[in-house]
């Protein structure tokens, strides 16, 4: 078998979508098709990008044009001018992002947790519901702050069920929501990142320097985390992930 073959597969696999991570992670496991380089991932990647049954989703996400219209419906749209401010793409972007955070927080042996409202949302195949490993929120303090945590797009817990990281994705809402939702939630110690599109950036810039927000910027409790580098460290989780496979 061919390598753009195994790629092929692989996605018809994966119910004709996958991100570049999955496609790194699964592609090996075709017994039928070598890959006599030392660099694979590297020649994965250029496979999705030329190949004519293949096209690209966004940034790190490929599917077949085969099943093109059964993706569509499925609310996995191609982001375009025209369509980027409907309520179908705002809603598969932010549940595409949460589903990375979760899997990287997976991979890393994190407890993840998503709000119940978010549960039933697909990411790619899978409902984030199936991709938590936390159902319901640990009652690490007092019944206001676990409250105030609860809607939080995703949260990383330690093994002591103690939130290690909270993530907020804006795509379309208002940062400054998310701002005051961390400032409530200063006094742990828990990493605080807005997730959005690079281009929202200097936009969280000027909300961070508000009077109100200036403990949690002063004290560098906020991070910004942008799509494209969530991208990449969820393909560089995947990959760590097999080196440690290797390794044992």
């Amino acid at each position: 078998m061919r390598q753009y073959e195994a790629v092929i597969q692989t996605l018809e696999k994966l119910g004709g979508v996958a991100t570049l991570g999955q496609l790194n992670q699964e592609v090996f496991k075709i017994k039928d098709c070598e890959w006599k380089t030392k660099t694979p991932f590297a020649s994965i990647r250029r496979i999705v990008q030329t190949n004519d049954e293949i096209y690209k989703i966004k940034s790190g996400l490929w599917a077949l044009k085969s099943h093109r219209s059964e993706l569509e419906q499925r609310g996995i749209i191609v982001e375009t001018e025209i369509n980027k401010n409907s309520e179908g793409v705002i809603e598969f972007n932010h549940t595409y992002y949460q589903g990375l955070l979760v899997s990287i927080g997976n991979l890393k042996n994190f407890g993840t947790f998503v709000p119940d409202q978010d549960k039933n949302r697909l990411f790619l195949s899978d409902k984030l519901d199936d991709l938590r490993t936390t159902k319901k929120i640990p009652r690490f303090s007092y019944d206001c702050f676990v409250s105030r945590s609860s809607t939080i797009d995703v949260i990383w817990f330690n093994e002591r069920m103690m939130p290690d990281s909270f993530f907020e994705v804006e795509h379309s809402t208002d940062i400054q929501n998310s701002l005051e939702k961390y400032c409530d939630l200063q006094d742990f110690h828990t990493r605080m990142f807005i997730v959005a599109d690079e281009r929202r950036h200097e936009e969280y810039n000027k909300k961070l320097s508000y009077q109100s927000f200036s403990k949690i910027k002063e004290g560098k409790r906020v991070q910004f985390l942008s799509y494209d580098d969530l991208e990449l460290q969820y393909q560089q989780a995947i990959k760590l992930q097999g080196v440690h496979t290797l390794i044992l």
